[in-house]
């Protein structure tokens, strides 16, 4: 059951009629929309130079890591091309020795000599296979990144000026309308520019109107005593349901239809 409210008795003696401080809230909640769509506007530029940075810095990233271990396979693969010579070595000196073995015992030990050393060649040919397939697609790899990172900061360097002016402007505009919002707050009572305030920054905002027994920001049917007091007379109340500050609205009437001409 409804319970009327003394809402609109706290703000009768202010100087400002009960008709003065609707229109006065309606000027805050214009200003405040607008105010809204300028920071929402700021943040989406913001937001556009700091994807590009964070993008590029997170590029930086991959490239660094990419190159360290691109240069740590370079780094292995020569040292297992050297020890291919290396052993190429070890294998002309075991053939040498083979070539001059005396006895059969000589003979088998230079033999197993061999075999060992050409499998260790096999096994380090295998590794070097390996790693130049792993480097090469790396460096495409790498390539790629190479490319991707200098797309976003040619587009960097493309819109940032751009960004940054229409951020200067933007702010501008915000700054002018903060100045325009403190000299609207400063004629409503405090008391009721507070529970404005506190409403907005709950609800996003803080007014509604009813002209036919509906709140229109929250779309619920009003108690039909509270209806009655808004069309009655002009206060401000509190909708039941959204807490959103309410009052009535005449409807606007419909158009008049024109009647078709007779011939």
């Amino acid at each position: 059951m409804y319970v009327p409210t003394s809402f609109s008795s706290s703000f009768r003696s202010h100087e400002l009629s009960i008709p003065d401080q609707i229109r006065a809230l309606e000027k805050l909640a214009q200003i405040d929309a607008e105010l809204k769509g300028l920071q929402e506007q700021l943040a989406q530029e913001r937001s556009t130079l700091d994807g590009l940075r964070s993008g590029i810095a997170k590029l930086d990233e991959k490239l660094g890591a990419s190159r360290a271990s691109l240069a740590v396979m370079d780094k292995t693969r020569a040292e297992l091309v050297q020890d291919v010579r290396n052993m190429t070595q070890q294998l002309d000196h075991s053939r040498e020795k083979l070539l001059r073995s005396r006895t059969e015992r000589e003979s088998n030990a230079a033999q197993r000599e061999l075999e060992e050393l050409r499998k260790l060649v096999r096994d380090r040919e295998d590794e070097i296979g390996k790693l130049s397939t792993e480097s090469e697609a790396s460096r495409q790899q790498l390539e790629a990144t190479e490319s991707d990172h200098a797309k976003l900061v040619a587009e960097l360097g493309a819109r940032e000026g751009d960004i940054n002016s229409k951020l200067g402007e933007v702010s501008s505009k915000e700054r002018e309308k903060q100045t325009e919002r403190g000299a609207a707050t400063k004629t409503l009572p405090a008391q009721l520019y507070r529970r404005y305030d506190m409403i907005r920054l709950k609800r996003g905002t803080a007014l509604s109107q009813t002209s036919d027994g509906t709140c229109n920001a929250c779309h619920m049917a009003l108690p039909p005593q509270l209806f009655h007091r808004l069309r009655r007379e002009p206060i401000l109340e509190q909708c039941p349901s959204c807490n959103r500050i309410i009052y009535f609205v005449a409807p606007q009437p419909a158009a008049a239809s024109i009647p078709p001409e007779r011939g």
